[in-house]
């Protein structure tokens, strides 16, 4: 009986030390989810003085009225918040980045006063020379990201080049204590024709290299996240001049698990235009990449057929949808 006894203490110990172990190793682990969208025109419907926002105004052609506005808002929420819907370790993501928010007003009403309110989420935004007064933003629990600096890099205009989307970069730190360097994109779109256009989009890609040389210069082997709209596919040349610079695109090949093989879809097919980058040193910590194609966001497409990104306009045409885009959603996992 003695040494049966004395069998079972030795089983238990281990067994207790095991744990002991496995719980140290959960407290020094840090998972990490980051989601990248465009909103799809987050604008508030009053006129922003000096911009082009009037389209966007309740006796404008849009009918843009308070009840639509906070519909998207919500909307904006549900789909942020669907990105972590399967997810076992967390309950919202942790770094978001937005493309097309309007400006301090809606970014507000989006963490304070939408589905989001209980998130807890802070945020950083752009004040761009775009025309249009649109910018991009990043959300950020203080929970998990807490910011160190960050900056608004403006883009040096070409000949034709409209005033674009400042680049916002913003650097923070994890619980690990990892440093991250995070930008929020939103190149020139390819209104006018992509040929055209492509100057203005390696316009910005140029600029992008630039301060990540700069960056590199000062932080030796830094961890970069570079996220956004860029209105170009993974092969082309703004594209190419990021991935030489030693960026790898880890949403090239992301596709959803309900059909969609894009984040953006045009005449019937699937485009990838929104992408999220990362640099050799966070090579190791990248777990997972997807888009969310959530049931809610998508609806059949009765020209071509399949399934489509459930908008919130067909030109001027409003239907209670959630974004011409669909959200990526890409974990990483960090240890002391």
């Amino acid at each position: 009986m003695k040494i049966t006894m004395k069998r079972l203490f030795c089983c238990s110990l281990l067994i207790f030390n095991l744990s002991f172990i496995l719980c140290l190793h959960a407290e020094f682990v840090q998972r990490l989810t980051f989601v990248e969208l465009n909103c799809e025109n987050l604008f508030d419907c009053l006129h922003d003085a000096g911009k082009q926002d009037t389209e966007y105004l309740p006796d404008a052609g849009r009918h843009w009225s308070s009840a639509r506005y906070w519909r998207k808002v919500n909307h904006v929420g549900q789909t942020l918040l669907a990105c972590s819907a399967d997810s076992a370790y967390t309950a919202i993501p942790d770094l978001i980045a937005l493309c097309e928010v309007e400006n301090d007003s809606t970014l507000r009403d989006l963490t304070r006063r939408s589905l989001l309110r209980n998130a807890g989420y802070e945020y950083l935004m752009t004040e761009s020379p775009d025309e249009r007064g649109i910018d991009v933003a990043l959300l950020y629990s203080p929970l998990t990201f807490a910011p160190i600096c960050y900056e608004t890099i403006g883009v040096p205009l070409v000949k034709g080049m409209r005033p674009t989307r400042d680049i916002l970069y913003v650097q923070g730190r994890l619980a690990t204590g990892d440093t991250l360097h995070v930008f929020v994109v939103h190149a020139p779109s390819r209104f006018g024709g992509e040929r055209t256009t492509r100057p203005y989009r390696l316009q910005v890609a140029k600029r992008l290299t630039e301060f990540v040389e700069t960056l590199r210069a000062e932080h030796p082997n830094p961890k970069i996240i570079m996220a956004g709209d860029f209105n170009d596919g993974p092969d082309r040349p703004a594209m190419q001049l990021l991935a030489d610079s030693g960026l790898r695109n880890v949403t090239a090949e992301a596709t959803g698990s309900h059909g969609a093989r894009g984040t953006y879809y045009y005449e019937g097919a699937w485009e990838h235009i929104d992408h999220v980058l990362i640099s050799g040193a966070l090579a190791d910590h990248l777990r997972s990449s997807r888009i969310n194609d959530a049931p809610f966001l998508l609806e059949p497409d009765d020209r071509y057929g399949g399934l489509r990104p459930r908008r919130t306009y067909h030109g001027y045409k409003y239907q209670p949808g959630f974004s011409d885009h669909l959200p990526l959603v890409v974990t990483f996992q960090f240890s002391f």
